[in-house]
């Protein structure tokens, strides 16, 4: 290494280094206004010159700015006393559409009230063949509308696709 490449690189590192220092209190003041920002908003936001995203978000975790995550505890299943049913399409060949048709039901919460979406699905072509929102899970108000939903109203549907 020559004495001018040497030069040149702790002149870059004390550049850098002065940069961090001043990037440090940025991000404090940032952190004290917003603090759950996280690091990839806040490069987009300062940009700084002398460190890409990867190295940004490598000072900002060394620093202590790394928000940890609070773990969602909600269980979304209980499969205690769940009946088991033997796979019926287990050696069954497809061949065609409309053979085997797939049901998927599913939950969003809304202004803490649960909502509850049925999709029907073709098995052969992946085709949603109906679907239906619900307030509650009976099978009345899910299932049965989906699977009764004619196929007009799935290809093109001249109304919104569901009201609570």
């Amino acid at each position: 290494m020559s004495k001018q490449n040497f030069h040149q690189q702790l002149g870059r590192q004390l550049l850098q280094e002065e940069e961090k220092a001043q990037l440090l209190i940025i991000v404090r003041q940032i952190r004290d206004d917003h603090p759950t920002m996280g690091a990839k908003v806040m490069y987009r936001m300062i940009h700084p010159k002398s460190l890409n995203r990867d190295k940004f978000i490598e000072f900002y975790n060394q620093e202590g700015f790394k928000i940890k995550r609070e773990k969602n505890y909600r269980r979304t299943t209980n499969s205690s006393g769940v009946i088991r049913f033997p796979n019926l399409i287990l050696d069954f060949q497809l061949t065609a559409v409309n053979q085997i048709f797939v049901s998927d039901i599913t939950y969003y919460q809304l202004s803490n009230r649960f909502y509850y979406l049925t999709f029907i699905m073709d098995l052969y072509s992946r085709m949603i063949k109906g679907y239906s929102v619900s307030k509650t899970l009976r099978t009345l108000d899910t299932t049965i509308p989906a699977v009764e939903m004619p196929d007009e109203q799935i290809t093109s549907p001249s109304e919104p696709y569901f009201t609570l």
